[in-house]
């Protein structure tokens, strides 16, 4: 039976502790430094009848790893559902890790889940991948804006071509501009395929990424950043919850028998969100009936509203896909 709640107010150099007892009473609260003599310390004031309760962010899977075997529970609280600072005027340290105390003892805070090691290293190596992608991106439209400004109207052609750029007259600025971005996407390509062949060799290793892609529009890359971001699949009950959880879900707004139905929440992982989506280019393609269905919505909802809901549709794919790995 759980005795003590202690509440963690979670920062990058130092975190806040507040433990109270069954009945609300603090029983000790102190400020720790966020490292390996910090955590031991905090420790040490634990039992293993105690439930922890720390709000998620960067720094706190590192902090959940190292106490999770010293605590009776440990709560990765979500932040965003779980309003502890609503109605209030004041806001200290001292007072949010109190006041995650108290919420831990009344059960009142809304947890996330706790994905273990495997599969943040998965998530790691995915969204690694996807930031380097972005940089190929952002570093393609800074030259292409280069040689915009220098009056080449064909830039947006020009710049993947690499001898074609070499032979451009330009001035002495913008060409040095454009050999920096040149050497800059050279070496984050570089990057990018040598994270494309880790990835080929994971997704191989891995049953559930090579169910996942027998789905049109599903490869190795897509593949393996679903199973990272899904974790475990028995955490959603059914596909609507995936949806959801992807952030792909309409707004409702529901009053008096009236129900309004908005954008879609983009609540959730956008990694999650990203794949699917991306995926689901693929859905008006598809020669069977999710195909023809997602062509007759392009045509009455438009292009972009059919690919959302060919994301939402996939959720059901991908549950099915799954499940049969199991």
């Amino acid at each position: 039976m759980l005795e003590h709640y202690i509440g963690v107010d979670l920062h990058q150099a130092f975190f806040q502790a507040c433990a109270v007892d069954q009945t609300g009473a603090r029983l000790w609260e102190d400020r720790f430094p966020r490292n390996a003599e910090g955590i031991a310390a905090f420790v040490a004031r634990c039992a293993t009848s105690s439930a922890v309760a720390v709000e998620a962010s960067t720094p706190t899977w590192h902090f959940a790893d190292a106490i999770v075997a010293h605590v009776g529970e440990l709560r990765i609280v979500d932040s965003v559902k779980t309003r502890l600072k609503a109605g209030y005027a004041a806001k200290t340290d001292r007072l949010d890790a109190r006041r995650l105390a108290d919420a831990l003892r009344r059960d009142s805070v809304v947890g996330i889940y706790h994905p273990p090691v495997a599969i943040r290293e998965l998530r790691e190596l995915c969204r690694g991948r996807h930031t380097l992608v972005q940089m190929r991106t952002r570093i393609l439209q800074r030259l292409r804006a280069v040689l915009l400004r220098q009056g080449i109207v064909e830039a947006r052609r020009l710049v993947r071509h690499d001898a074609v750029l070499e032979t451009l007259v330009l001035s002495p600025r913008a060409a040095a501009s454009v050999a920096s971005l040149r050497r800059t996407l050279a070496a984050v390509r570089r990057e990018i395929e040598a994270v494309d062949r880790e990835v080929q060799t994971v997704a191989a290793a891995d049953p559930i990424a090579r169910q996942l892609q027998h789905i049109p529009g599903i490869g190795a890359v897509l593949a393996l950043l679903i199973r990272a971001e899904v974790g475990d699949i028995r955490r959603f009950p059914t596909a609507g919850h995936l949806a959801s959880y992807a952030g792909l879900v309409p707004r409702v707004d529901a009053s008096a028998g009236r129900y309004r139905y908005g954008r879609i929440t983009r609540r959730g992982s956008p990694w999650l969100r990203w794949a699917l989506v991306e995926a689901a280019i693929h859905g008006p393609r598809r020669q069977d009936p999710t195909g023809r269905w997602a062509r007759r919505l392009a045509l009455r909802k438009g292009a972009l509203k059919a690919r959302v809901a060919c994301a939402r549709s996939l959720c059901t794919d991908v549950m099915a896909a799954w499940r049969a790995s199991a």
